[in-house]
């Protein structure tokens, strides 16, 4: 198995985590869950075999992605297939990071997964098709930054009271209303509101629940035997029940099952057949 990672430097780094490669891909289960963490993700299948999205209802129906997709910023988890051997790359924005890019307000791809095409056109198959022509993960890395610099066409403005709010949600999202941040920006709960969607795809509560939930999944990522009643008061939920209710929510399952069924990568949870 192949596994790459790369930062790209600015102004990229300003709006992307990391690009990722995996080739020959292995697991021994077949379907997965993937928690919401408040952020877009792209994903180029660098195979011809269709990759499945499954209903979480029903897992006998589903919606199959051939060459290229995006998934939104997600208020509950997704459930994705598993190939073996399979061979993928994709692109891990920040929160609001993906907004350059998009050409529509970000909070229309909320709870969606749509095939890139309906985004940007022809110019998805053709990327696609150079990606696959180039023979590292470098190479391909290098590409796809050169195509999304291009993209944006040198737009790489961030509204000033969006990034403040994110910078202050990030380092404490249980530590600060949407009202105090809204207050400290000189802005109506409504007029903020509305451009925090606009740009980061969530409201700023659910933007803030998420990433109270985040803080729980890398507090334990570590550990073996977790006392959970720290681990809530730590990450600022006011009783058991509520942080039960959002860890269900969220992730699908309650904190002692996933501490049994957790995986390899944070955010992604096997589902054992």
């Amino acid at each position: 198995m192949i596994s790459r990672i790369y930062r790209p430097p600015p102004p990229l780094s300003e709006f992307i985590d990391w690009f990722w490669f995996h080739e020959g891909l292995l697991c021994e289960h077949r379907r997965e869950r993937v928690l919401p963490d408040g952020t877009f993700e792209l994903i180029i299948n660098l195979d011809d075999c269709p990759r499945k999205l499954f209903d979480r209802s029903n897992p006998n129906r589903h919606r199959a992605f051939r060459r290229a997709w995006l998934s939104g910023t997600h208020t509950e988890y997704i459930v994705i297939d598993v190939l073996p051997r399979s061979s993928m790359m994709g692109v891990h924005f920040r929160p609001g990071g993906a907004a350059p890019f998009l050409g529509m307000p970000a909070n229309e791809l909320q709870d969606s997964v749509v095939e890139l095409d309906a985004i940007w056109g022809n110019a998805t198959h053709d990327l696609r098709e150079a990606l696959l022509e180039q023979p590292t993960p470098e190479g391909k890395f290098r590409l796809l930054e050169e195509f999304l610099v291009r993209l944006a066409r040198g737009g790489f403005e961030r509204s000033d009271a969006v990034a403040y709010a994110l910078r202050r949600f990030m380092a404490g999202p249980h530590e600060v209303t949407m009202r105090e941040v809204a207050q400290e920006l000189g802005l109506s709960r409504k007029h903020f509101i509305a451009r925090f969607r606009d740009e980061v795809g969530l409201t700023p509560k659910r933007f803030c629940r998420i990433q109270r939930f985040q803080r729980v999944l890398q507090r334990i990522e570590q550990q073996r035997a977790v006392e959970w009643a720290d681990v809530a008061s730590a990450c600022g939920y006011y009783d058991q029940a509520h942080f039960i209710h959002d860890f269900h929510a969220f992730g699908g399952l309650n904190p002692s099952a996933y501490l049994t069924d957790r995986g390899e990568y944070l955010n992604f949870v096997p589902i054992r057949d």
